[in-house]
This record gives structure tokens, sequence and C-alpha cells, in this order.
């Protein structure tokens, strides 16, 4: 099953499998179907990989989008610059990091 979905980040903080997710009206069929995929191990929960974007590129999370099988980051740094970093959502390997 291909997650192909643009999601906003207070859906995909809500992805941990311990706490409960508030869904927004329209979505709530695909959002159930990424939190599946997170408790059965298929995809690595978003903290996880927010977490090592952080430390990476330390700054203020903007956006988070998962998209053909990857997290796609946005961090602002201190600098003003835009860091787009991109994970496999089902390793949580970074893929590659760039400035948006």
């Amino acid at each position: 099953m291909t997650f192909a979905a643009s999601l906003l980040l207070p859906v995909l903080l809500a992805l941990s499998p311990q706490e409960p997710m508030r869904v927004h009206e329209g979505g709530s069929r695909q959002q159930e179907a990424v939190r599946q995929a997170v408790r059965q191990g298929r995809l690595v929960p978003l903290q996880q990989v927010v977490a090592d974007a952080l430390r990476r590129y330390p700054g203020t999370l903007v956006e988070v989008e998962l998209d053909d099988g990857k997290y796609e980051i946005e961090i602002l740094g201190a600098n003003g610059v835009v860091m787009e970093l991109d994970y496999d959502a089902a390793t949580g390997r970074l893929l590659k990091m760039e400035e948006d």
C-alpha cells in the first residue's frame, strides 16, 4: 500500500501509537491508515525523524509531509534558511538534505 499523502504537522505529530490522534474532517481514513502503518512497524514514528532532523539542523519546524514513502521535513534555521530533509518513512534513514 502506498501512502502518497500530504499531511500537516499537527496530524503527523499525533502518529505516536501511544497517544490519541485528533483528526480533521475528510482526512480521517488516510490518517488512520498511516497510524496503522506506524503501529505495524511499516512506517517509523514521525517523532523519531523529527528529532533526528532537528539534531542535524537546529531551528523551528515549519512543515512535515508524508509523500511517496518519504517524510519531508522543513526546518527554518536561525540563519533564516529553510532546510528540507527527506527521510525514508519505512526505515527512518536520511535520504537527502537541501536548502528549500
